[in-house]
């Protein structure tokens, strides 16, 4: 692991996604969390409670304001639902924290900007909690197509199901939450995509909506201009889908072993049938976590390292995703 700097962290937002945050944070040399915020008191001392067996001094705030203006948190994870994490990011930049931004990184591409801009001109680290694009075996694979191994790539797929009951007051299926199968499962598809062949230079999208009227299912096919590539890319609410990944080339296909988005393997079969495998390392299977603290761990590089954005999830990739995004949802008519 690269050098790391100590992080002192605060979590805006108290729900799923933040205790798992939480919890990976304790895999994490040097990480502490000290604080959380939410919109009522008693949100966040709970939250502060559920997380003492790893971090037992967690100091609870009853706004998302006062945790922003905590001089003690050095960084911010915005673990808000999707529809806050414009304003919630914004807040902790302008208090002079760094920030990082569950996925969606925010509605759509305008929002995006404002938060880019924010973070340039306050001179902190922002970066969109796309965990998958910091594994072990994303990053082995980013290098693979780099160095040609499957030479000049054709086809890119992946899909990303999973079956959930109807419920009218999940957030999944909730417009006001930001709700639908694109935001929350198809941005790891299209972020997916657009790691191996950049932003897309057409959009084609089709979908079904849920019974609420936001997305149930959507199917996306992204082209390259004059490139050969296309990328072919699926979401769904209503399957537990394989949740595979495939880059297919001139020379060989990589195929990611089910979940792609997680810590996993994949096997590259060259064109001529020669055959290569790479398994996750042990140790980072037997870590604490899932995964999620590879994403805090790329904060506190920066930190150690002076830099403002990673090169494995520049901010300009993050707004252009929101950029397909907006041009998928325009499509297929979904609006907030």
């Amino acid at each position: 692991m690269a050098e790391l700097a100590p992080v002192r962290w605060g979590i805006l937002g108290t729900g799923g996604i933040a205790r798992d945050f939480a919890l990976d944070l304790a895999g994490v040399p040097g990480a502490q969390l000290v604080a959380v915020g939410s919109r009522t008191a008693a949100a966040a001392t709970a939250f502060a409670a559920a997380v003492s067996p790893s971090f037992p001094q967690v100091r609870p705030h009853a706004s998302w304001a006062d945790l922003a203006a905590d001089d003690e948190v050095d960084a911010v994870y915005v673990a808000t639902p999707h529809p806050w994490h414009a304003e919630c990011a914004v807040l902790a930049i302008n208090a002079g924290r760094h920030v990082l931004v569950e996925k969606p990184f925010t509605m759509d591409a305008a929002q995006a900007r404002q938060v880019v801009a924010a973070a340039r001109s306050a001179g902190v680290i922002c970066l969109e909690a796309m965990w998958t694009r910091f594994l072990p075996h994303t990053l082995r694979l980013r290098e693979l197509v780099a160095e040609g191994a499957v030479g000049e790539v054709i086809t890119v797929s992946a899909d990303h199901g999973q079956w959930f009951a109807h419920d009218a007051t999940h957030r999944l299926f909730d417009p006001v939450l930001g709700g639908g199968a694109l935001l929350d499962l198809g941005i790891y598809v299209v972020s997916w995509a657009s790691m191996i062949l950049g932003p897309p230079s057409s959009v084609l999208a089709a979908s079904t909506p849920a019974f609420t009227g936001v997305d149930g299912q959507t199917s996306i096919v992204l082209g390259y201009g004059d490139s050969p590539a296309q990328a072919i890319l699926t979401c769904t609410l209503g399957s537990a889908t394989p949740r595979r990944a495939f880059v297919a080339g001139t020379e060989g296909v990589i195929d990611v072993d089910p979940v792609f988005y997680s810590g996993t393997g994949f096997t590259l079969t060259r064109r001529d049938g020669h055959v290569e495998r790479f398994e996750t390392p042990e140790g980072f299977s037997s870590a604490p976590g899932k995964g999620l603290r590879e994403e805090a761990a790329e904060v506190a590089r920066l930190v150690a390292e002076g830099e403002r954005e990673s090169p494995h999830l520049p901010l300009d990739e993050t707004v252009s995703i929101m950029e397909t995004l907006d041009e998928v949802r325009r499509q297929i008519g979904l609006t907030y």
